[in-house]
């Protein structure tokens, strides 16, 4: 019998279907992705760029799409369960084949990159938009949901601290080459992500029936479409996965080119990874006091501004740290200050998907939470495509070049005079472009019509 209110465990269990998908795999695609096919697989600036967007891009269509298919969906297990259920292995697998660098020509390691990202990307697909859609038809508690969203955001932070701080010390502890340790670290963190999705699926509960429209047809997408508050909440998703993408990607070209390399105190290795982990703890404490900021600020609207001027300011204030590793110290302190507004306003972007989903299914008559949660999903995948993407193509504009030798090893070069014009790219791509950014998520929530 499934309980009438929400546990404590299940909110847990909610957890861990975002600390596999946002904690492991996709932190791991935002942050390690680019500076790997650059510099260790031994892609070209341009064949990265266009990997990237590409196999993202494919998904802004097949995100709703799997909502829809989702939303329609009728088992022993549920409407959103069998997905993480069913997916759980090959989501861990593929991943773990795509950190693989095989002992192919150019044009093999093109066929293979292309082929895996793309597998990648529709099994994330398969596993996250429904993931997402259960928030929808596990209460009907607006604070409850406000919990659950908590508990995501907590879970997806706390294994996103613990996946990035222990990289380094694995990667020495593997040993070898560097393709040797991304092939073994994607395979234990392949595994790790399997696992935690499949709990998730098993150990959640749908206590609410989606009011289904049994028939495909275009009107879903029709009304999506003439739903206001979606347009902009999206547009906010992409703005807000804008915001994470550059900072995150761009890390590792950071160190490795304006701060000579990792950073060591002591036994304490900060390399890009260990960089932003500090961050992440920060985004899992602020996470959890969401639903506190919330009720102090008056509503989501309020604490989303709030939360984007935090960010925009320390962004700003990071351009001006001086290039030199001997800050490093400072560095960390705003990128802490800057995860402030991102735990804040994190929790609360998909709790505003759920308002949304009410909203539609009042309008409209039919649920179309599947859909409308999709978008999410979509969002982050836009904003990681176009932010991966122009990060390699403004680093290409400036000098930066990269490809694979005639022995299928990585090759890494700089224009001759262009390193001051990469680095300042570098810094910029991680504060001033983001500070933007955290300006045009302001003005989007201000025009948001729905004021809970």
């Amino acid at each position: 019998m499934v309980p009438a209110k929400p546990t404590v465990k299940e909110k847990i269990a909610y957890a861990l279907g975002d600390a596999a998908a946002g904690g492991i795999t996709w932190k791991v695609m935002s942050i390690a992705f680019p500076l790997f096919f650059t510099n260790i697989f031994g892609l070209t600036v341009v064949d990265t760029a266009t990997l990237m967007l590409v196999a993202r891009l494919f998904d802004v269509v097949t995100d709703p799409i799997m909502g829809a298919i989702a939303d329609r969906t009728q088992s022993r297990w549920g409407t959103y369960r069998p997905w993480l259920i069913f997916g759980a292995i090959p989501f861990g697998l593929i991943f773990a084949l795509l950190l693989f660098t095989p002992d192919f020509s150019m044009a093999g390691k093109r066929v293979w990159a292309y082929t895996l990202y793309l597998l990648m990307m529709a099994i994330y697909t398969a596993v996250n938009v429904p993931y997402g859609s259960l928030l929808g038809v596990m209460t009907d508690d607006d604070d409850e949901k406000n919990k659950f969203s908590s508990f995501r955001m907590v879970g997806a932070y706390a294994m996103g601290f613990v996946t990035l701080l222990s990289f380094p010390y694995l990667q020495k502890l593997v040993g070898g080459s560097e393709a040797h340790q991304y092939a073994v670290l994607g395979a234990v963190l392949g595994g790790i992500a399997a696992a935690m999705t499949l709990a998730c699926g098993l150990m959640t509960r749908e206590r609410l029936k989606p009011v289904r429209a049994e028939k495909f047809s275009a009107k879903p997408f029709v009304d999506l479409v003439k739903n206001k508050p979606w347009v902009y909440l999206t547009l906010t998703g992409i703005c807000s996965n804008f915001f994470n993408g550059f900072r995150y990607a761009v890390a590792g070209y950071l160190f490795t080119y304006c701060l000579g390399g990792d950073v060591t105190f002591n036994r304490l290795i900060i390399n890009y990874t260990v960089f932003m982990t500090f961050g992440e703890v920060t985004c899992m404490i602020f996470g959890g006091l969401s639903p506190a900021f919330t009720k102090w600020a008056g509503s989501k609207k309020k604490a989303f501004s709030l939360a984007s001027l935090i960010c925009l300011v320390t962004s700003v204030g990071f351009f001006f740290i001086p290039m030199d590793a001997s800050y490093i110290w400072l560095m960390i302190a705003v990128v802490v200050l800057t995860s402030v507004g991102i735990g804040f306003y994190s929790p609360l972007l998909w709790s505003m998907y759920a308002d949304v989903a009410d909203y539609a299914t009042q309008k409209n008559g039919t649920s179309s939470t599947g859909l409308i949660f999709s978008s999410g999903t979509m969002a982050q995948k836009f904003g990681s495509a176009i932010s991966g993407a122009l990060l390699t193509l403004l680093l290409g504009a400036v000098g930066f070049s990269s490809g694979s030798d005639a022995d299928g090893q990585a090759v890494v070069t700089i224009a001759e005079g262009c390193l001051p014009a990469v680095q300042k790219m570098i810094w910029s791509i991680f504060s001033i472009i983001p500070a933007c950014i955290a300006a045009l998520m302001m003005l989007l929530v201000k025009i948001y019509p729905i004021k809970k």
